[in-house]
């Protein structure tokens, strides 16, 4: 597996985001390793939130979060996914399967050893993360579901998102910083744009965000549609709080919520909410007002 590592001088300076860097080593799944970058903020001792990005993001995203979190008095952790971020990126599409995404962030959750966790996730991070949660359940305290889904492959994903595969798969140049500019309602200065830019000096760095979009299941003989299937059955026993927290401008994922609503039990009496002016990423449009969501939450205990 050839392993590109984008260069440290592309994470200086960046607006809002000072944060020291951590890693880990996780198998490759070919007999290698590789190099997983994570933030921890916070005091050590205290009960963890892990904030999983999706695509084509990174840890750079929970920026506005991170800091009401910890003010809170919590420990966060924020993972860069492989070939996203911080964390190393393997060059060839074909080394990225759902299957191995989760098996990486197993490999990094298990090494930091957390327990008592508050999952916070949106887009790919609650498809791998909500994965997480059904493989390790003793380990989380409650979830939080933002602008995500678990989708096993048995219902149309609608045309917002066949649109955005189409459109991953055919663009010449895939323009990272712009993708996100477009699927937020704030305007976005061009400096956080090329935050975003950062991770991926050229198109030889983005086999990762190229690939996710197919890797979502479609139909119900995708590769991982048994094990979403099987996740799920852990999720419909899910009995420790659940809450939604979906925008109300994000054409790919709105009413999403509902699906959880119905199916795990522990979002039965949650406050569950509608964050406003809100796009597909609401951590960038509304992160302090999703943070103090999550803070809200966890204070109900």
């Amino acid at each position: 597996m050839k392993v590109l590592r984008t260069p440290d001088e592309r994470f200086e300076h960046l607006p809002g985001y000072d944060f020291a860097p951590h890693y880990l080593n996780v198998p490759d799944g070919e007999g290698g390793e590789l190099r997983l970058h994570y933030l921890d903020e916070g005091p050590e001792g205290a009960d963890p939130v892990l904030l999983m990005h999706g695509e084509p993001s990174w840890s750079y995203l929970y920026r506005k979060m991170i800091p009401p979190l910890v003010r809170a008095g919590h420990r966060v952790i924020a993972l860069d996914l492989i070939g996203f971020g911080r964390s190393d990126k393997p060059s060839e599409r074909s080394d990225y399967s759902y299957a191995r995404h989760v098996a990486w962030v197993e490999s990094a959750f298990d090494q930091l050893n957390l327990k008592d966790v508050t999952l916070v996730c949106q887009d790919w991070g609650g498809l791998i993360g909500l994965r997480l949660l059904a493989s390790r359940p003793d380990y989380f305290a409650r979830a939080v579901a933002a602008n995500t889904m678990l989708p096993t492959g048995e219902h149309e994903p609608g045309e917002a998102f066949r649109a955005w595969q189409k459109f991953s798969q055919e663009v010449p140049e895939f323009p990272v910083g712009k993708i996100i500019a477009g699927a937020v309602t704030c305007e976005l200065a061009p400096e956080v744009i090329a935050a975003y830019d950062a991770p991926f000096p050229d198109e030889s760095f983005k086999a990762g965000a190229r690939q996710f979009p197919v890797l979502v299941p479609t139909s119900s003989d995708d590769p991982a549609s048994d094990d979403n299937k099987a996740a799920w059955e852990v999720l419909k026993q899910w009995d420790k709080p659940f809450l939604t927290a979906f925008s109300d401008s994000d054409p790919v994922t709105g009413g999403g919520e509902k699906v959880f609503q119905k199916l795990v039990p522990g979002t039965k009496g949650q406050p569950h909410t509608i964050i406003k002016n809100g796009g597909h990423f609401l951590q960038e449009d509304q992160g302090e007002a999703l943070a103090q969501v999550v803070n809200d939450f966890i204070a109900l205990r």
